[in-house]
């Protein structure tokens, strides 16, 4: 990266990365540097969110008459992207030098080198207008985060389901206990018409329905940004054309209204984070679930226990400052996390790897295929899951620039079979080695393959609260069979 900011070789070299170049320690060397300088000036950066809520980061940056000045917006652009993602926001406030506040703007604006963060998160997402405003740091507003509780509720029939891009996961659970789970193929990013992914929930929703006496309450996990249980921007339907994505984002409160109960739907990383958190409890919280599927899911539970309203997108949140880092094909930034805890990063490094991926086969037949390379102790599927692992503990200690974390808990179809203790064991390795204090306070470790499979739509099933009201008149109603 470019205008001076300096990128450090890591001590741990992922295999199959030579040119991995982690955020957290060209981050890390930028605050020394300053702190050798005499402590910088500060930088305090506010995201503010429609519903009033307001986070805040304080960086300290080079003064602006000190010859290194000049590295001040390139450190601050990638904080305030990783802020974007990790916790949403429609509005800036840049307090601090003018220099710093004048190049985010010009960044975040149509035609700018983030215009696509500008228009994503501003029109997509919160729809409205994105701003940055560059200001004093006495006029950034006082921070004001917003936490609720989680899930937990187990009690009474409930439905969960967990959509992916490649399977369909659904349980029946009575009191807490499973009593019928199934992962059912589907192809949803392909559909155009949302009557199709309208359809497979329901159908799945339906079967499991059969399994129980009656149903309480309906609870699912989705990839994509999830407000108010609609889906405002998700890869599972990127085939549905915008003239039709109204149907898409009332999907999930036409099938709660069809089937008479409460539901609830969350981002899939939040779920994540919560089925971690419940299979840790009561020492389960200050947990970030991150899960390794189609793309990189991320969910946060807080020490308290509850969610905020962050948006927790790690998949766009920059870990290699490399400028030869891949290119993220749908933001168009390099060194997103997506390409780096996906099936997307084993696909890139296959052919390093000597793995051969049949370009006609499906994503979850190439991933099948290297995880039975991986199974078979193939030199090269071995060094693939290495170096996710290695670059996964680059990404924890960087991770834990932003959040107060006390566990992290690794899942998703790639930590599946042998690929799980290589990645947890390459992270580790690298705590240790470069981050000894982290390493002594954070756990991280992936959930036993039952809770794999089918934890996180039993976590999803406790989503929702059954009114007593509602539970009273849900008793004597039976399921048609």
């Amino acid at each position: 990266m470019g205008m001076g900011l300096e990128l450090v070789e890591p001590g741990v070299v992922p295999p199959l990365d030579k040119g991995f170049r982690p955020a957290v320690l060209a981050n890390h060397a930028f605050r020394r540097a300053v702190d050798a300088a005499g402590g910088g000036t500060p930088l305090l950066l506010a995201l503010e969110r429609p519903d009033g809520s307001v986070s805040c980061f304080e960086a300290r940056v080079f003064p602006e008459d000190h010859p290194r000045a000049k590295v001040n917006p390139v450190y601050a652009e990638r904080l305030v992207k990783f802020l974007l993602w990790q916790r949403g926001g429609y509005k800036v406030y840049a307090g601090g030098p003018r220099q710093v506040g004048e190049f985010l703007r010009e960044c975040y604006a149509p035609g700018g080198q983030r215009a696509f963060d500008y228009q994503f998160i501003g029109e997509q997402v919160y729809q409205r207008p994105f701003t940055v405003v560059p200001c004093a740091t006495d006029e950034v507003p006082p921070e004001l985060e917003k936490e609720r509780p989680l899930g937990r509720h187990l009690d009474g029939c409930r439905i969960g389901f967990d959509l992916g891009a490649s399977d369909l996961k659904i349980a029946a659970v009575v009191d807490g206990q499973a009593v019928y789970s199934d992962e059912i193929v589907w192809d949803p990013r392909s559909q155009a018409d949302p009557e199709y992914h309208y359809r497979a929930i329901r159908a799945a929703i339906k079967t499991a329905a059969a399994k129980m006496p009656r149903v309480d309450a309906i609870g699912g996990s989705s990839a994509g940004i999830i407000v108010d249980n609609r889906p405002m921007v998700a890869s599972l339907f990127r085939g549905v054309p915008a003239e039709r994505y109204d149907q898409v984002q009332s999907l999930f409160l036409r099938l709660g209204e069809e089937m008479g109960v409460p539901l609830e739907v969350l981002n899939d990383g939040e779920v994540t984070a919560l089925a971690g958190s419940m299979s840790l409890e009561p020492e389960g919280n200050a947990i970030l679930g991150i899960a390794l599927g189609s793309s990189q899911a991320g969910g946060y539970v807080t020490r308290a226990g509850k969610i905020t309203g962050w948006l927790n997108e790690l998949a766009f949140c920059p870990v290699d400052y490399s400028a030869g880092a891949p290119v993220e094909e749908w933001s168009g930034d390099r060194g997103c996390g997506a390409l780096y805890f996906s099936q997307q990063c084993v696909f890139r490094l296959a052919p390093q790897a000597g793995i051969l991926l049949p370009e006609g086969a499906s994503n979850a037949e190439k991933l099948e295929l290297a995880q039975d390379r991986l199974q078979a102790g193939h030199e090269g599927a071995i060094k693939v899951w290495q170096t996710m692992g290695v670059t996964l503990g680059y990404g924890i200690a960087h991770y834990a620039d932003f959040y107060d974390l006390k566990h992290v808990l690794i899942l998703g179809r790639c930590t599946s079979g042998e690929g799980g203790g290589l990645l947890v064991d390459g992270a580790r390795r690298v705590l240790v080695a470069e981050f000894p204090e982290l390493a002594e306070r954070i756990s991280v470790g992936l959930p036993d393959e039952k809770s794999r499979r089918v934890g996180q739509s039993i976590a999803a099933a406790s989503l929702p609260e059954i009114p007593r009201a509602g539970r009273a008149m849900a008793e004597p109603r039976r399921t048609q069979r």
